[in-house]
């Protein structure tokens, strides 16, 4: 097995895209690539290699994003002890209503910021296809593997995931 300095040369970027695709944070990001790195390091006796290696991490960072997802969502929620006890607390999920990607114009923001707050819409599954088909490049039967789910499934979501966004989409324009 490679070493870890260049497992992480090799997959940092990709793993840095994908939690910022999630999380759309920068520190956010940040924090999930070490995340993902440290889990590598110790898991590394663990790999099988059932799966290549870049979709093992890519699945541990789609994971980690996830679980940064709803970690952000409950401390918005003020999620606290006393809420465990409370019979009529429901868990409703929070627009991501943050926006912090660096390189987008400004011009583009607010447009890019309407479509990420649809995206968050989504359920889960097909916001995840959707991030790593359509955003990251990546192709159906790897993004398969990292969701440990059928090609079909994939195309699924990702045809529900289109439809949604389109009336999302056609709803904004008054149609």
């Amino acid at each position: 097995m490679q070493s870890l300095e260049e497992i992480y040369r090799q997959y940092a970027n990709r793993v840095y895209n994908i939690a910022l695709n999630h999380l759309r944070n920068v520190e956010d990001a940040e924090e999930v690539v070490q995340d993902v790195f440290l889990a590598v390091h110790e898991k590394a006796m663990q790999f099988e290699g059932k799966s290549t290696l870049g979709t093992w991490i890519y699945r541990i960072a789609v994971n980690r994003s996830l679980d940064k997802l709803k970690s952000r969502s409950a401390q918005k929620r003020g999620w606290g002890v006393l809420q465990y006890f409370d019979v009529f607390t429901q868990w409703v999920p929070q627009q991501n209503t943050e926006f912090n990607h660096p390189g987008v114009a400004l011009e583009y923001k607010e447009t890019l910021q309407q479509w990420f707050g649809w995206i968050d819409q989504l359920p889960e599954k097909q916001r995840t296809a959707l991030i790593l088909v359509r955003l990251e490049g990546l192709e159906i039967s790897e993004v398969a593997q990292i969701m440990n789910i059928s090609v079909k499934a994939v195309d699924a979501l990702l045809s529900r995931a289109r439809k949604k966004l389109l009336k999302f989409s056609q709803k904004s324009e008054g149609k």
